[in-house]
């Protein structure tokens, strides 16, 4: 039987958004919850590419796909290899701004966990800033993922350790479906998605 779906949510990121490390990441969740309500999700993420990669494949990754939603996911990749703060936000701001000429997308833009490290967590706040900056700017959808992942962390009396892997950039299987938690959160509240 052809499953029959009315919107496409993609996915546009890198190593996390990828699902790299685990078996099941939280865009592969997310398709396990969309897809009851005729929502395709389709996830063009891949490991280690970071902001500029999203716009270098913009035109074979995302466009052929017209979608109605999408969640651009960088900043962990752009963080570690690295990528400058202005660049990043210039790579923010031309995929939002090339989505919203071509498809008149919803935009969600996503921030990532929390770090133990201080080094770490300063230079990752670095990026999760100008992901509130051009979300405020260009009036798309921020999701914090840091924010609600702290707050999981307190009230299930867990430690960063316990929800990502050896190295420390990527989530475990517990983190991707917090990751997931979130972002389904911030669909739902925005009345974004059909169901």
């Amino acid at each position: 039987m052809t499953e029959v779906f009315t919107e496409k949510l993609v996915i546009r990121g890198g190593s996390i958004a990828a699902g790299h490390g685990v078996k099941q990441g939280y865009a592969e969740i997310l398709m396990d919850m969309l897809k009851p309500r005729g929502i395709n999700v389709i996830n063009v993420s891949r490991f280690q590419d970071n902001s500029f990669d999203g716009v270098w494949s913009f035109p074979t990754d995302i466009e052929p796909h017209c979608p109605e939603n999408l969640l651009i996911h960088f900043g962990i990749d752009d963080t570690f290899f690295p990528v400058y703060r202005s660049e990043f936000k210039e790579n923010l701001v031309l995929m939002v701004r090339r989505a919203r000429r071509l498809f008149s997308s919803r935009i969600f833009l996503a921030t990532s966990h929390t770090f133990d490290d201080p080094y770490d967590m300063e230079s990752v706040n670095i990026f999760y800033r100008v992901i509130r900056e051009v979300s405020l700017d260009l009036q798309c959808t921020m999701i914090p993922v840091h924010t609600y992942w702290a707050g999981y962390l307190q009230d299930k009396g867990l430690t960063n350790k316990d929800l990502v892997l050896t190295d420390t950039r990527y989530p475990n299987e517990i983190g991707h479906r917090v990751y997931a938690d979130v972002i389904m959160n911030h669909l739902d509240s925005m009345n974004s998605l059909p169901g």
